[in-house]
């Protein structure tokens, strides 16, 4: 049994070894959103710095299970981490937007959500062209970091102070931009809306979610990236 103190967790070397596991979970759920650019080992050792500063200021008397405050700790290091790295190249991002752009005008003229031929057709590229364009830009952001940077401000994640009172979803609070968020997913190719629950909703990985619809994990990537993409383009404005 772990001991608390005034001064936080009275055995800080038994607390990284039981939840180092919970810091893995985390990164690989966090990883299934992020592109090929962001190395693992560098996300789960930003996370485990996250449960040490956790482990070391972590009052019993906050009222929450400590697991509840670390996991918060933890992904808030890890967010800390993607921030001050090259996260997205700007050559991925330009892909992506390109992307975002050509479902735009389909949706547009066709009345319904285009398939990957027609968007590859759009792109004015092959249909393995585009799939790897969509492999390349996994895990772009329903809001890139950079979109939460207004000229001359703080940027967004400096702004945000990762204790038990701060959300990072507090974004979301906005009741229409939920409801139309809600309604682009509800809109979404009914494989791509399914994935995106698994993924934000349950928080499985690329693996399970690959054995749920029968593909490899490249494919859950390049549908993920797909949706996102999807997302993006219909919440234009908000």
């Amino acid at each position: 049994m772990i001991m608390y103190t005034a001064n936080g967790l009275e055995d800080k070397d038994h607390c990284l070894r039981k939840y180092a596991p919970l810091v893995k979970q985390l990164a690989h759920q966090l990883m299934t959103r992020l592109p090929y650019s962001v190395q693992i080992d560098d996300i789960i050792q930003a996370g485990m710095m996250g449960l040490l500063d956790a482990a070391s200021r972590y009052d019993d008397f906050h009222g929450a299970q400590f697991e509840t405050y670390a996991t918060q700790r933890i992904r808030g290091a890890m967010l800390d981490e993607l921030r001050h790295a090259d996260w997205l190249p700007r050559s991925l991002r330009r892909d992506m937007r390109r992307i975002e752009a050509s479902i735009s005008l389909l949706q547009q003229k066709l009345g319904r959500p285009p398939n990957e031929t027609e968007i590859a057709k759009e792109l004015n590229v092959t249909l393995a062209e585009y799939q790897q364009m969509l492999q390349e830009t996994r895990g772009a952001q329903l809001v890139y970091f950079e979109d939460f940077n207004d000229d001359g401000e703080q940027d967004y994640f400096d702004r945000l102070s990762f204790d038990g009172d701060s959300n990072p979803l507090d974004l979301l609070q906005d009741e229409r931009f939920k409801a139309e968020l809600k309604h682009a997913i509800d809109n979404l190719p009914e494989r791509e809306r399914m994935l995106m629950g698994m993924i934000y909703e349950q928080d499985m990985n690329l693996r399970e979610i690959g054995e749920v619809l029968g593909v490899g994990e490249s494919r859950v990537s390049q549908l993920h990236s797909q949706a996102v993409a999807r997302l993006r383009s219909a919440l234009k404005g908000h």
